[in-house]
């Protein structure tokens, strides 16, 4: 089997996670709610992931580090944790349903409304498209790290600094971003990450990451519960990362995804985007120049700045029944919307859907041979 579908979740899992999660299980209990010896060494760990977190993003708050179940969760969160009635949000053009759906729902209701910015080649000219939709009843700006589909990185530092100087906030979807390329939350001007654990982090499904720049409270509940704090109260607390995590977490998925930020550092961001980048410049080298084969982003272009992500199609075939094809061959690939009909409005793809190759630090390069000359038999 040949795994190109790292996008939507990373495989295989390395090693060390696999026997974290495993430790975890047989070694590890309930997290913040004993004093018995089990459980402060499980705070211990959790308390740990979050730290190595904060750390990997540069926050300067390791309580400003909450655990949810998954990046959606993560930014549904983040948009009605910020909500007022009447207030305006600002998404871009390639956003995923997990922005779009929970905009959209709240419009519906008559709650909130939303503006869409075009992404562009030109950097300024999207941190202007993104200034001319402010308005005064803005409340946030969500802006995605990469497309999900055609791997296109916004100019998202800009927006945040364009957001800062108009005093709203700035949302990060780092979805497909944690773990390929460096982010740094002070630097790039992130107010609030949102991110899941096991795409590029390569951590266990189940876990997702919400991070504040500061420990300041600035989104209010959608879910409240116990804590294991202050329980004989019974107002949720208001201090990070208790008021934002109600209920035993996933214990471990955090422990899991310790295990992988770990697996990260040890080989460094910086040569897992190399890596990734080096076989996806191969592929479209090599693709692009079959006439039967329609790729959507030029890698090769050094002033497109791209996260390893591929999309084709072949000729006018409908993507489920190329990937269908290359799944005979052992070639487990994503076809389809992809959740984000956005960006294919953008690029007038939304009949087709796409074909979508994403490979991991695992992916050899004898593999992307294989899968050019698999894509070759489709296309003749």
């Amino acid at each position: 089997m040949i795994y190109l579908d790292n996008s939507a979740t990373s495989f295989p899992k390395p090693k060390c996670v696999i026997d974290a999660v495993n430790e975890a299980m047989l070694k590890y209990g309930n997290y913040g709610r004993g004093s018995y010896e089990m459980a402060l060494k499980t705070t211990e760990k959790i308390y740990e992931c979050r730290k190595k977190v904060a750390e990997f993003f540069n926050s300067p708050s390791t309580d400003g580090v909450v655990f949810t179940s998954n990046c959606t969760m993560s930014i549904n969160m983040a948009i009605k944790g910020l909500i007022e009635k009447g207030c305006h949000f600002i998404i871009s053009d390639l956003e995923h349903n997990a922005v779009v759906r929970p905009l959209e729902t709240l419009k519906q209701k008559g709650i909130c409304d939303y503006s869409i910015a075009n992404v562009e080649p030109c950097v300024y000219k999207t941190v202007q498209n993104f200034e001319r939709e402010i308005k005064n009843n803005t409340v946030a700006i969500i802006c995605t790290g990469a497309s999900n589909v055609f791997g296109i990185i916004p100019p998202y530092s800009l927006i945040g600094d364009l957001a800062h100087r108009y005093r709203i906030k700035f949302i990060l979807d780092a979805a497909q971003i944690a773990g390929v390329r460096k982010i740094n939350m002070i630097n790039d001007n992130i107010d609030i990450l949102c991110c899941a654990g096991h795409k590029g982090l390569y951590g266990p499904t189940g876990i997702g990451l919400l991070v504040f720049n500061d420990d300041v409270v600035v989104l209010n509940t959608i879910i409240e519960g116990g804590t294991g704090s202050i329980s004989s109260s019974y107002l949720q607390p208001d201090f990070l990362p208790d008021k934002l995590e109600s209920g035993t977490p996933n214990i471990v998925g955090i422990i899991g995804l310790s295990s992988a930020i770990d697996f990260i550092n040890k080989i460094g961001v910086d040569n897992i985007f190399k890596h990734e980048k080096t076989l996806i410049k191969y592929l479209y080298k090599n693709i692009s120049k079959n006439r039967n084969i329609n790729v959507y982003t030029n890698h090769l272009d050094v002033n497109k700045p791209l996260v390893p992500i591929l999309s084709l199609n072949i000729k006018d075939y409908d993507s489920n029944k190329v990937s269908e094809l290359l799944g005979d061959d052992g070639i487990c690939v994503r076809a389809g919307y992809h959740c984000a009909p956005l960006a294919h409005k953008k690029f007038k793809t939304e009949n087709l859907g796409v074909i979508r190759i994403s490979p991991s630090i695992f992916t050899k390069k004898n593999q992307i041979d294989f899968t050019i000359n698999s894509l070759f038999k489709i296309a003749k």
